[in-house]
């Protein structure tokens, strides 16, 4: 009997990669460029802290070490949400 080949994720988002400017993820097929510049919380971060992301709620992106949650609308449209950073 043979296994069946590799099936699909089924987290629905996922870290693609981490650059010297920022991380890329990949979300129920879309990509994201999330530059330090603009989400400071997580340039310095360990990449396994990084790489630990869930998808809550079809909409919600949550890493649990970082405490930090982004709506991905908030990705889609950044022009409707200003983000401060002190």
């Amino acid at each position: 009997m043979k296994s069946s080949g590799n099936g699909r994720r089924t987290s629905g988002a996922e870290v693609q990669g981490v650059l010297k400017r920022g991380v890329w993820l990949l979300v129920r097929g879309r990509e994201y460029f999330l530059p330090f510049s603009r989400y400071p919380w997580f340039k310095g971060a360990r990449l396994s802290v990084i790489r630990r992301l869930r998808l809550l709620h079809g909409n919600h992106l949550y890493w649990p070490d970082l405490d930090v949650d982004l709506a991905l609308e908030s990705l889609e449209y950044p022009e409707r949400y200003p983000l401060t950073y002190r």
